[in-house]
This record gives structure tokens, C-alpha cells and sequence, in this order.
């Protein structure tokens, strides 16, 4: 069979989507230049979309073909190195997850953006973000890497800052752009680490000379500061719960859906590329800093009355679930077992694309929900499901996924990953065989508590009665908007009936990564998932979404047939209490107040003060609560505390007169030249 003759004039994979990051990063200037124009948004976003898609088709392509590897370099970048471009499985894989989320992003955006208030504040920068990520997914040298990182985080600094007169959105953005330079510094050293003495900053110098022990434990930590602080891991994730709300809602679902996974691809990529063999202990380090990310993740969020804040703060719980799906596969491949490594790597790579998803989808939801009412806030919506019936249901499919409800695709790469911890018995370490059950103890208590977290946060936010006019008032949003909304959704289910077709298209990144991947699962009887043998533990999506099809239509024939056939319509049961004020159904504050309470004093240092006036007063009650993040009071407060300190006794320096000045300058050079000096 010959080949197309498009298919023959089509560049290579890499070309092509350096081609497209190349007209993502023309699109700028365009819209700097075209953004007071009525049809600038919808342009600007459309080819945006094409431009991701055609990513995603190129890192697609690769993936299929498993065992190539191309490689570009360009003379860009410093004068000696130029700039090195690398696609690969794991590059191509991270592609698909990049582009995916974007894809969607801009068709909702195509809508959205009509609406928005500081276009020329968002258009120029949006398409930036999108070129940024998609660098650092093909960057194979140190400084085309951080080029494209930095930039990444000063595009999204800029959307962030969108709407930058309101008080809470400047300090987030501060807080974003102090924690991104940290993340940047910190990969700075990593990467310096790598390259030795010899400095070679390409990727494939790095890979030919391992670090010594010393050094590649120094390099690892190194990355997890520096992608940990951007994926949102405990406890560098102060930003993330400020920025992500503050942002547009689709620059909100770029960046907890894309952005996330482009800080775990810079973790694997030098974690298990880049670095050499692992030790043991190396699992241990992640392990933990994952377990605790998804418990107080998902417990922050069980608390959070602002809606965008609870989807920000459910991103750290998965993200930690994605950490420790890549800590147990480092600890499985230091002890040498190949396939168990296979099923960690696998089952974080899996759970990273399926959060794009679904968390991609529920920032947009939110985005419909702040368009339609102008509120964040759940207690002043409610019952959006009869005035916005297709959000609804793109929130709702949206939540079962997250909440890891089946068929949906959430349960899917969970369940792989503690079917992965089920195999720690077979390390040899002690630490790992009491730590590893331990952890899979914490995922357990977030799981629970995160689909607690998302029955409240759509119960609230579209179930019971409108606890103001503006959700009284709100209407559908706009078509664009909904089919962003409902094609993610719909992804969901489809990858959740059929994991293992993803599985099985994510192998060669495994087989990049830890050497080894997991038996091809398309060839299992009845598209089931066999993680490691069929005596012990399978699953099939498939036989679930048919079953609970048939369990709905055989409910709703029996309601038909042995009740009356027709409809009715009643107002929901108000418990025995016909008061028609909304203020009287169940808050998100209500609904959080055991969870709150239990961990008041460990987690939250909640504090509840009553105001009650005195009896015949007519002022009325006044219930507050304040809750602290122990970690903001014990690790930022302090160093800001430190650094305004610092600041204050130094700001005599610009005073000085010129000859002081001199005399610094010169007393600096001195210095300077002895530690030069004096060095070994």
C-alpha cells in the first residue's frame, strides 16, 4: 500500500511541532497588535487550536511509532551549544497531555474570550504559555530547558495578573512569580550538577556521564524543589491554591490541567532519564512528599468555600498521587524489578493524563458557572442544574472521574496505583516495606475524602434551591464553552471504559523511563486491565459501563411499568421545615464543619468564634472561622518575616553618598579576589 501523497509532504513529528510552536509564539505580536478588533479573541484562540492540535497529532504519531527518536538542532541559544531539540516516547507522550488540555482550552476560550473584560491583557500571553510548554517538552539542553521554563512561568505570571487591581489577585501573582524563580534557581543547580565540570548542558553529555552518589542525590532534590514547587507538591504548593483562581478560567484549566504535568515531565525526565541508576531511598523521599501532598490537598480542599479553590486544591491531592506512583517505581527499579516498575511509572503517567481531563473540564465548568452568575463563591449559587442543564452535566461527569467513581477514567489509574503498592512486599528495604503500606493507607483516606469533596461541591454549587438572584437569574453558556466542556467529559468516560488501549499507547515512555513496560493489555479477554496476572487482579471498564447501563434501564422500565408512566414535578424535600428562605439548606461551610473540626487543631489551626447577642438584642449572630496553613506559619512566614528584616536594615545602602558607594564597591572586588584566592 503507498503512502498519501499529504502524508509524504508532511514534515517529521519534531519539525512539525516546532513549526507550530513557531506560529504559537507569532501569534503574540498578532494579538498585541489586532486585540481591539471584535473578531481578534475568536482568531487568536482558533489558530491557538491549531496549533495544539497539530502538536498533538505529531507527539501522537511518535508515540506510534515506539522505537524512533529524532533529534534537531537549531542555531539558537548560546553560541557554542545552540539550541537542542529531542522527541521522544516520553516527550511525545507529554505532548499528547499538553496539547490535549490545550486543545480544549481553546475551543472554550473561543467563547469565553468574547466576554472577557482585560482582553489585551490575556490574548498575547495565552498562545505564549501554550509555545512555553510545548519547549520544554522538546528541550534536549539545559538552557533551551530553562529558556522555555522561565518563560512558562512569566506567561503565566502575566495571565495571572490579568486582572490585577483587585488586592487578592497582586498578592497571588507575587507569591507565584517569588515561588517560580525558586523552582527555576533550584533546577539552575540541578542542571549545573548534571553537567559537571566538564559542561556539557546538552541532555545526551548529561546522560553519558552519571553523576557521583553525592552529587546525584543532590540533583534529585534539586528537582523535586524546582518541578515539585511547579507541579503544587506539599510543601511548596503556597502558590498554587492563590494563582490558580486568580487567573482567567481557561488559563486556570491550563495551568492546573498542563502546566502540572509539564513540571512532571521535568521531574522524569531528569529523575530517571538524565541522573542514572536510582537508590532506593530515592523512592522513599518521594513517596512521602506525594502521600502527604494528596491527604492535605484533598483536606484543604474539603474546607474551601470558593469553588475555583477547591478544584486548585484537589490538584495537589492528585498530583501527590502522581508522585507516588513515580517514588514507587524508583524504588521498584533501585531493587531491580523491572515490572513493577513498569506498573508505578505507568500508573502515575496514566493518572497525569487522565488529571488533565478531568480537571481540565472542571475549570471550565467553574469558568461557565463565574460567567453565569459572577460568583466563585458556593454559597451563593444553587440550583444551576435546571438553568444550566449541559454544565451540569460536564461538572458532574467531571466529578464522578475525579472522585474515581467507575467506569470513569479516575478509578482506573488509581486502582493501578495501589495495585502497585500491593507489590512492595517484594522490596527489600525496610523502610519501603513499613512506609509503602502506609502510604497506600494516606491515598486511601484522600480518595474517600476527595469524592466527599465533589458530592459537596456539586451539591452546592448546582443541586437544592439559588441562594442568590444571580444564580436565580443565570443562563447556559455558549456553545463553544460547552463542547470544550462536554468533549473532555466525554473523554473521561471513553478512557475510562477502555484504559487499556491509553495504557498500552503510554508503553514506550515506560520502556524509556524504567526499561521494562507492562504486557500489552489490548490482547486481554473482554478489553480487561491485568496489572499483574489475572489470578490476582483485573479490571474491565467495559463489562462496568455495560452493567450500570443495564441497571438504569432496568430501574427506569420497572419504575414505568409498576408506577404511574406519567412525570411530576415538586419542589426538593425540605426535611419537615416549608421555610422558603434558601439560607436554610445545607452551605459548603455546614457540609465541611466535621471535617474541619476532626482536623482542627493537626491540619487547619481552625479557630470558630460565635458573636451572640445578649437575649431581647436585636443584633444578630455572628459565627466566624479562621484557619491557618501550619506550613505557611512554619516555613513562609518565617523567611518573609527574615527577609523584611533584612530589608529594612539594608535600605540605609541607598542613602549612601558616592564615595561610600566606591568604597563598597571597591571593599567588594577586594573580597571577591581573595576567596579566589584562597579557594582549593
Amino acid at each position: 500500500m503507498t503512502a498519501s501523497p499529504l502524508l509524504a509532504l508532511a514534515p517529521p513529528p519534531l519539525a512539525g511541532s516546532l513549526l507550530a510552536i513557531a506560529a504559537l509564539l507569532a501569534l503574540g505580536p498578532l494579538a498585541v497588535l489586532t486585540f481591539r478588533s471584535r473578531l481578534s479573541s475568536g482568531l487568536i484562540y482558533i489558530l491557538a487550536f491549531v496549533a495544539s492540535v497539530t502538536i498533538l497529532v505529531a507527539g501522537a504519531t511518535h508515540l506510534w511509532r515506539s522505537d524512533s527518536v529524532e533529534s534537531l538542532t537549531l542555531a539558537l541559544g548560546l553560541p557554542s551549544l545552540g539550541a537542542h531539540f529531542r522527541l521522544d516516547a516520553l516527550s511525545a507522550a507529554f505532548l499528547v497531555i499538553v496539547d490535549l488540555g490545550a486543545a480544549g482550552a481553546c475551543i472554550f476560550a473561543i467563547g469565553y474570550g468574547r466576554h472577557e473584560t482585560a482582553r489585551g491583557r490575556v490574548l498575547p500571553f495565552f498562545p505564549l504559555f501554550l509555545a512555553a510548554m510545548n519547549v520544554v517538552v522538546l528541550a534536549a539542553d539545559a538552557f533551551s530547558f530553562l529558556m522555555g521554563w522561565e518563560f512558562m512561568s512569566l506567561a503565566s505570571w502575566a495571565l495571572v495578573m490579568t486582572h490585577h487591581r483587585e488586592s487578592e489577585n497582586a498578592r497571588a501573582g507575587y507569591i507565584y512569580i517569588v515561588m517560580a524563580s525558586l523552582g527555576t534557581l533550584a533546577l539552575l543547580f540541578c542542571f549545573g550538577l548534571l553537567a559537571g565540570s566538564g559542561g556539557g548542558y546538552d541532555f545526551a553529555a548529561m546522560r553519558a556521564h552519571s553523576p557521583a552518589p553525592v552529587a546525584a542525590a543532590s540533583v534529585l532534590l534539586m528537582a523535586l524543589i524546582g518541578a515539585g514547587s511547579k507541579a503544587g507538591l506539599a510543601p511548596l504548593h503556597a502558590w498554587l491554591p492563590l494563582a490558580h483562581p486568580a487567573a482567567p478560567s481557561h488559563v486556570s484549566a491550563l495551568m492546573s490541567g498542563v502546566m502540572t504535568k509539564v513540571a512532571v515531565y521535568g521531574f522524569i525526565r531528569i529523575a530517571f532519564d538524565l541522573i542514572g541508576a536510582p537508590l532506593w531511598w530515592w523512592g522513599l523521599i518521594v513517596l512521602l512528599v506525594g502521600g502527604l501532598s494528596a491527604v492535605l490537598g484533598v483536606l484543604f480542599a474539603m474546607i474551601q468555600t470558593d469553588l475555583k479553590r477547591v478544584l486548585a486544591y484537589s490538584t495537589i491531592e492528585n498530583i501527590g498521587f502522581v508522585f507516588v506512583g513515580l517514588g514507587l517505581a524508583l524504588a521498584f527499579e533501585a531493587n531491580g524489578l523491572t515490572a513493577a516498575a513498569a506498573l508505578a511509572f505507568t500508573a502515575a503517567i496514566f493518572h497525569a493524563f487522565n488529571h488533565s481531563l478531568f480537571k481540565s473540564a472542571l475549570f471550565l465548568g467553574s469558568g461557565a458557572v463565574l460567567e453565569a452568575t459572577g460568583a466563585r463563591e458556593m454559597d451563593k449559587l444553587g440550583g444551576l442544574i435546571h438553568r444550566m442543564p449541559a454544565t451540569a452535566l460536564a461538572f458532574l461527569m467531571g466529578s464522578v472521574a475525579i472522585s474515581a467513581v467507575p467506569p470513569f477514567n479516575g478509578f482506573a489509574s488509581e486502582w493501578l496505583t495501589l495495585q502497585a503498592i500491593l507489590l512492595s512486599p517484594q522490596l527489600h528495604e525496610w523502610p519501603l516495606k513499613i512506609l509503602v503500606p502506609g502510604v497506600g493507607a494516606m491515598l486511601a483516606l484522600a480518595a474517600a475524602l476527595a469524592a466527599a469533596c465533589f458530592v459537596r461541591a456539586y451539591g452546592v454549587t448546582f443541586l437544592g434551591r439559588p441562594r442568590s438572584t444571580d444564580a436565580a437569574d443565570a443562563k447556559e453558556t455558549d456553545f463553544f464553552s460547552l463542547s470544550a466542556m462536554l468533549s473532555l467529559a466525554v473523554a473521561c468516560l471513553i478512557v475510562g471504559v477502555l484504559p487499556g488501549l491509553v495504557m498500552d499507547a503510554f508503553a514506550p515512555a515506560a520502556q524509556l523511563a524504567v526499561g521494562a513496560h507492562m504486557p500489552a493489555q489490548i490482547h486481554d479477554r473482554w478489553l480487561s486491565i491485568v496489572p499483574v496476572a489475572e489470578s490476582r487482579s483485573s479490571y474491565n471498564g467495559l463489562l462496568v459501563f455495560a452493567f450500570a447501563l443495564a441497571s438504569m434501564a432496568a430501574t427506569v422500565l420497572a419504575i414505568h411499568w409498576f408506577a404511574s408512566r406519567s412525570l411530576r414535578r415538586t419542589p426538593a424535600w425540605d426535611c419537615g421545615f416549608p421555610n422558603p428562605n434558601s439560607i436554610t439548606q445545607y452551605g459548603a461551610g455546614s457540609m465541611a464543619q466535621p471535617v474541619r473540626r476532626v482536623f482542627a487543631d493537626f491540619v487547619f489551626r481552625a479557630r470558630e468564634q460565635v458573636d451572640m447577642p445578649a437575649p431581647g438584642a436585636f443584633e444578630a449572630a455572628r459565627f466566624r472561622v479562621d484557619v491557618r496553613d501550619r506550613l505557611w506559619d512554619a516555613l513562609y512566614a518565617p523567611i518573609a518575616g527574615l527577609v523584611a528584616f533584612v530589608s529594612d536594615k539594608l535600605n540605609y545602602l541607598q542613602f549612601l553618598t558616592i564615595r561610600r558607594y566606591l568604597s563598597l564597591v571597591f571593599a567588594s572586588l577586594i573580597a571577591l579576589l581573595l576567596a579566589l584566592a584562597l579557594w582549593p
